[in-house]
């Protein structure tokens, strides 16, 4: 006997038409009938009007559009100037607004150096501003120019601001060669260098110096091996010389 049920094999078939009752039969006539009728063709209908009529409003009317421009990070160039060169309306749909235009507007800012923007839904457009850092300054016209490392002038001061070093150049700005050898040498300079600095001077890419407190000098030459320059320089500024030449810091001179 148990053998027998081990051996059995169980297959599943389809009844017959008449082993199915007709309550049954009519039942299941219904649904297919009902499924091949107009409701999901209506359901389907409806989705699309449902989309359809939420893009028009996200993107043709003015309910989801911008209410508020949030602006951060931005001290130099006011809200208010950052709100103008973004450029975008009150009540532009949030969706159509092009995020990327936006942040190249923003970006021609001088005192910008990089932005993102991105859409804070259901109504405000953010814009987020990383400012240019302030390394040197340079006095012309009774004024001082700001620079960042890069040599982008992006700001000005009516005072000497505390804490950037002075610089002197003939023409100042980032296509500038003398600018661009100055900056390299200000940050390979030590801490006792800094604070020992007046002015940086360059005439020249190849004939910079340091201006030290106490009238004493640093001829550096060109921009080239300024952290092996620095490093001897510093080593010198104990000695009572006037003038150290580093510009060939394998056989320095002092004065």
């Amino acid at each position: 006997m148990v053998r027998g049920r081990q051996d059995r094999r169980w297959r599943l078939v389809r009844a017959r038409r008449e082993a199915v009752r007709k309550s049954v039969r009519r039942f299941s006539e219904r649904i297919r009938r009902r499924l091949r009728g107009p409701v999901p063709w209506l359901a389907g209908g409806l989705a699309v009007v449902v989309v359809a009529a939420l893009s028009w409003v996200a993107l043709a009317t003015s309910v989801l559009g911008v209410r508020e421009i949030r602006v951060t990070g931005s001290k130099i160039a006011s809200v208010e100037r950052v709100r103008t060169v973004a450029g975008v309306a009150e009540g532009t749909p949030l969706a159509r607004v092009d995020v990327d235009a936006v942040r190249t507007r923003v970006r021609t800012l001088p005192s910008v150096a990089d932005v993102v923007v991105w859409r804070a839904w259901p109504t405000t457009l953010v814009i987020d501003v990383s400012e240019r850092v302030a390394v040197a300054s340079v006095a012309v016209n009774g004024s001082y120019l700001i620079l960042d490392a890069a040599g982008v002038v992006f700001t000005t001061a009516t005072d000497r601001p505390r804490g950037l070093v002075l610089l002197r150049v003939t023409r100042v700005g980032p296509a500038d060669p003398a600018t661009l050898a100055a900056l390299r040498v200000l940050a390979a300079l030590t801490p006792a260098l800094r604070s020992q600095l007046r002015e940086l001077v360059a005439d020249s890419s190849t004939r910079i110096r340091l201006e030290l407190t106490g009238g004493r000098k640093v001829l550096w030459g060109d921009a080239e091996e300024s952290e092996m320059k620095a490093r001897v320089a510093t080593s010198l500024l104990s000695n009572s010389v006037r003038t150290i030449d580093v510009s060939a810091p394998e056989v320095v001179t002092v004065r």
